[in-house]
């Protein structure tokens, strides 16, 4: 049941709406200056009831920061690495600005004005685009709770990720990095000839070599999130055999000789996991001095990925043996990422539809087709 009564206020007369929410509560909701105003608008909310779609006015109240923790907490179940970054994003940039204001007060304008601030601040469009999806998440779960109907968030413009070059060392830059790196040396030769991600290097341990196959087993990886390391999972969750040159099986193999089963092959100073390498400008790292004593350009340890790929396609790799190797999804993301490294492939496929073409006569044919207009056309007066 609902009605609908007037009531007096200093600026004149107004209309009220009183009606039972979905779960039998009695509610209401003044301020309509006209008795047809309230009318419609009770229409609606008996449509919405009608629907399964009310929203109750009074949930829309609630503040961001009241939802935020339990949408964080379903993301707890994601890696150590990929969960800390939302936290981040939600302190430092999210929080501030939307932790007090009414799910119901948010607007578009008031959102593509943040996250073009965000952008005029200098954050990077990586950081921008995971505040904007911390807040939409949280905006999206409002929705779909039913406390508020229109997304705020939809059609806001983002920044455009720019991709960083990747760096590919050939074999001399390789060997000259390699030694100088001192005790890292092998380390650095297992990055650049297998790709395998530092996580999944240093979380490498003798049991996981398999000097008959030629092969290391990548089960693990040991991901750095502060200044804590967590075992987990490797990337994509799955477990890969990566083959390994035989010049570097020969020398893991004399390593593991000294090391127990359950030892990690590339151990920090003191036993435990070995630490990512800073590559900043502020950071002294092994790494970086390394870069410097070889004659190279400032790279991240993650080039030597991207060098190993770059090997293996010049050694004359196919996409799917490259893609089982870094542990892709799928050969499409191998050739997504390294689509620059298959330039000369592209000369490959014309040089082969010359090839076959002309095998086929088809240029034969075009020839005769140019030779049989020349001599229909009219001679010169």
């Amino acid at each position: 049941m609902a009605s609908i009564e007037p009531y007096q206020t200093k600026a004149g007369k107004r209309w009220r709406v009183r009606y039972r929410k979905p779960d039998h509560s009695s509610t209401d909701k003044r301020g309509f200056t006209t008795k047809r105003d309230a009318q419609q608008w009770l229409a609606t909310v008996q449509v919405a009831d009608a629907q399964g779609a009310f929203v109750d006015p009074a949930l829309g109240r609630a503040k961001v920061a009241s939802l935020a923790e339990a949408w964080l907490d379903t993301k707890k179940q994601l890696k150590p690495s990929s969960y800390a970054p939302l936290e981040a994003a939600w302190r430092n940039h999210v929080e501030p600005v939307w932790g007090h204001v009414a799910l119901r007060s948010i607007t578009f304008s008031a959102v593509q004005q943040w996250v073009s601030k965000l952008s005029d601040q200098g954050k990077s469009p990586t950081v921008v685009i995971r505040a904007f999806g911390v807040l939409h998440g949280i905006i999206t779960t409002a929705i779909r709770d039913h406390r508020i109907t229109i997304d705020p968030c939809a059609g806001v413009q983002l920044p455009r990720k720019t991709e960083k070059p990747r760096r590919y060392l050939s074999h001399e830059q390789v060997a000259a990095l390699a030694s100088a790196s001192g005790e890292r040396a092998l380390l650095v030769l297992v990055l650049a000839y297998t790709g395998l991600r530092w996580g999944e290097a240093i979380a490498l341990r003798r049991c996981d070599l398999d000097a008959k196959r030629g092969r290391v087993r990548v089960t693990r990886a040991a991901i750095e999130v502060g200044s804590t390391i967590h075992v987990g999972e490797p990337k994509t969750y799955e477990h890969r055999d990566v083959p390994v040159p035989a010049f570097l099986l020969e020398r893991l193999t004399e390593l593991s000789h000294s090391l127990q089963s359950d030892s990690l092959l590339f151990p920090g100073d003191s036993g435990q996991f070995l630490h990512r390498p800073g590559t900043g400008a502020k950071k002294r790292s092994w790494y970086k001095t390394a870069l410097t004593h070889a004659g190279l350009e400032p790279m991240t340890v993650h080039d030597l990925r991207h060098t190993a790929a770059s090997l293996a396609i010049s050694a004359g790799a196919n996409v799917k043996a490259v893609q089982r190797m870094l542990g892709h999804a799928s050969a499409s993301v191998t050739l997504d990422t390294y689509s620059d490294l298959f330039d000369t492939d592209l000369d490959a496929v014309g040089n082969a539809l010359n090839h076959a073409a002309r095998a086929a006569g088809v240029g034969k044919l075009w020839a005769e087709s140019t030779v049989t207009k020349q001599e229909e056309s009219p001679a010169p007066q």
